[in-house]
């Protein structure tokens, strides 16, 4: 029998990384050194902060509290169930190392003081989105996350950088505007718009379903899904590498945990499958993993391949919850999970890669390896488990979603998800393979391959250790017996089950 706990520890946790983004910026004016500690320390004590809810949630628990009302039904609190937890955790580990790893490579790079205050804050607004209480308090952080985030993208300045930055503020307006109009549907037809009141939404028709298309283009547009996926493969490549690794890794699964709350909290099971609204997700998904991967194989800018790839994993996860079946559950919160260590892993090691040889072409990469062995390592590591080798954590993600689908009684989708790992194996393994077997001969000129300096090493220890921590991470959560992040999906997937059942 779960229990309700109203404590301020989600309260605490979401509001302490925004209050100190202000601080950091204040500080960052006087001193750089201070201004990166603060950062990496926010994030720690964040993350840690997290994981301290954990003993409150394995016992079958929430954290409720609810801040103020504004009208019947409508008002701002927070709620942290094993869902919540689940993507808070990953995030805000992620987080931590990706902060470590900015402070050398930010340093290098302008705007540090505007960085810095915004990296924070976009914590605080990520975590607010996953440990909202209703989904008005989740709408302020989402759009907060999204309009903040924009500062992210174009950061560089560069052209490129501001075009991909008007293209993200367009969709992410379109999608805000959709789930805005979501929001006003469900409570319309609700009364409320509370995660804490089982299903929301009982009968079908035609508000229902104009809510159920609104959140899908809301939620859809953030997740990187077909259509609405435009604006990924432009900003993703064009921010700093480590806001790349958070947009990525972390802040496409903020649409992902949207859907999931829509199809369980929103909806239920029984009324999504009697309207065939599932088809739509599943078409859609389908499209999303073989376009994704399809087009990441005619790429040739290795941070413009990975925006790719993000694009068809998210696809992934899209399958995972229009399934319905708890199996495929299992796997789709396992897979946001993975996903999220293992695309932090590959962007973190190709800003690397190119913050020390200011390389982006692949084919400029030859002999790599050679060069920067840990970090190809790592990146060799995370492109095997998004390829779906065993025993890494990718495989069993795809393992479990496979067996979802065959659960489900669709083997066709099982046929995509081997379609798409044939794919993935073919944009990663020719990276692969060049940076440890290619560039053999040495160039006149001392250069080693076909572009790279010859005197090319390791990036600094602050960028590296992040890198090989979360590419070990793929391994650890592919072999480790009692799996922490299996077990947690089991959980979280069981919780939506029994939500989503009327």
């Amino acid at each position: 029998m779960e229990a309700v706990f109203y404590n301020f520890m989600p309260i605490w946790t979401v509001m302490f990384p925004i209050f100190m983004s202000m601080v950091i910026f204040i500080i960052s004016r006087r001193s750089e050194k201070l201004r990166d500690g603060l950062s990496v320390a926010t994030a720690v004590v964040t993350f840690f902060s997290v994981a301290a809810m954990y003993p409150y949630l394995a016992a079958g628990n929430i954290i409720d509290y609810t801040i103020f009302d504004i009208l019947p039904g409508l008002g701002v609190s927070v709620r942290v169930d094993i869902l919540s937890f689940s993507l808070a955790i990953i995030s805000s580990f992620v987080w931590m190392l990706v902060a470590i790893y900015s402070i050398d490579y930010m340093s290098h790079e302008h705007g540090g003081d505007r960085y810095y205050p915004i990296f924070i804050f976009t914590l605080g607004s990520c975590l607010g989105i996953f440990m909202a209480g209703d989904f008005f308090t989740l709408f302020i952080f989402f759009e907060l996350m999204s309009l903040i985030s924009y500062v992210l993208v174009i950061h560089e300045e560069t052209r490129e950088a501001l075009r991909a930055g008007y293209k993200y503020l367009i969709m992410t307006i379109i999608g805000g505007l959709a789930l805005f109009f979501a929001i006003i549907l469900t409570f319309e037809l609700a009364g409320t718009v509370s995660l804490s009141q089982g299903t929301l939404i009982t009968a079908a028709g035609t508000l229902p379903f104009l809510a159920f298309l609104s959140f899908l283009v809301g939620f859809g547009m953030k997740a990187g899904m077909f259509p609405l996926h435009v604006w990924l493969p432009d900003a993703h490549p064009v921010a700093p590498s480590p806001a790349s690794a958070l947009l990525s890794g972390i802040m496409l699964k903020t649409g992902a945990y949207g859907m999931l709350r829509v199809l369980f909290t929103v909806f239920n099971i029984p009324l999504v499958k009697e309207t065939g609204w599932d088809m739509i997700m599943l078409v859609l998904a389908v499209i999303t993993i073989l376009l994704g991967s399809a087009v990441a194989l005619t790429q040739e800018d290795l941070k413009r391949r990975l925006a790719y790839s993000s694009v068809g994993q998210m696809g992934y996860i899209i399958l995972g919850m229009a399934l319905l079946n708890e199996t495929a559950l299992v796997g789709d919160v396992f897979h946001i999970f993975s996903h999220a260590l293992m695309k932090s892993t590959l962007f973190l090691a190709a800003g690397a890669i190119i913050w020390k040889t200011g390389l982006r072409n692949i084919n400029d990469l030859q002999g790599i390896g050679k060069k920067m062995p840990v970090t190809m390592g790592a990146f060799t590591i995370a492109a095997l488990a998004m390829i779906g080798i065993p025993p890494l954590n990718g495989f069993l993600s795809k393992w479990t979603l496979a067996l979802g689908a065959l659960e489900a009684g669709a083997p066709l989708y099982v046929v995509v998800l081997l379609i798409s790992s044939l794919l993935n194996g073919l944009y990663y393994l020719p990276i692969i393979i060049a940076a440890f077997f290619g560039g053999e001969e040495e160039e006149e000129g001392g250069h080693h391959g076909e572009g790279i300096p010859f005197n090319i090493q390791e990036a600094a220890h602050r960028m590296v250790i992040p890198v090989a921590i979360l590419g070990l991470a793929c391994i650890v959560f592919g072999l480790m017996p009692n799996n922490f992040a299996f077990e947690l999906s089991l959980r979280t997937a069981s919780f939506l089950i029994n939500a989503g059942m009327p």
